[in-house]
């Protein structure tokens, strides 16, 4: 797997542009120096890598925009040794940016190609989450609960109750809402019965799958 200096050089490009944007912390700004997103993708598409946008990956879902990874990750003010739970592992590259924030991340995919593809992908590159699941992520980890931090990468048609009643009370759950636009919104466990909303902006997500029976 091939990493360069120009890749670095497109990696730093990437953060200058995302800071420009409004991210301001400089552990998601350094996670995206070190990450090498254009393995992430299929190679013949290796030039748009390290653009701000979107792409197409396997399974008719897309490697989400790098500002809307660096803005979910600054959002959640990850610190080290958190247990994040991520709905939508994806291509990976979201998992990564929260395993160089030092998280303690549980990640599940619905789509089990993709699922099987990252699984093995991603510990090839140096990134082991404490577990990958593959199931329905509308139900969240029941088992593993509760997280300090949940992050959705997926367009939710409503807010899942599981995922709420998984959060520790001071936890944060970040999660793109909506059909054909999301707003992104986050939700905060005031104590065990009150959540605090806050509401971010537009954003376009791949939509979330269906629960499964």
């Amino acid at each position: 797997m091939r990493d360069t200096a120009k890749h670095q050089g497109l990696r730093n490009q990437l953060a200058n542009v995302l800071q420009a944007k409004g991210i301001t912390d400089n552990n998601v700004l350094n996670a995206v120096r070190k990450i090498p997103r254009h393995l992430f993708i299929d190679s013949s598409f290796e030039s748009h890598a390290y653009q701000d946008k979107a792409f197409p990956i396997a399974a008719d879902q897309t490697i989400s925009q790098p500002y809307t990874v660096a803005f979910q990750s600054q959002t959640l003010k990850v610190n080290r040794g958190d247990k994040v739970l991520e709905i939508g592992t994806g291509s990976g590259y979201q998992t990564a940016v929260l395993l160089e924030l030092k998280a303690e991340v549980y990640s599940i995919e619905r789509q089990h190609e993709l699922f099987k593809k990252t699984s093995l992908f991603l510990p090839k590159l140096g990134y082991k989450p404490k577990k990958f699941i593959f199931g329905d992520g509308y139900k969240g980890l029941p088992e593993k609960a509760p997280f300090d931090k949940i992050i959705v990468t997926a367009g939710a048609p409503f807010v899942p109750k599981p995922l709420l009643s998984q959060l520790k009370v001071g936890g944060m759950l970040l999660i793109p809402v909506g059909d054909k636009t999301q707003i992104m919104t986050l939700f905060i466990r005031k104590s065990p019965k009150e959540f605090e909303k806050h509401e971010l902006g537009d954003f376009a997500f791949v939509p979330m799958l269906e629960e499964r029976n």
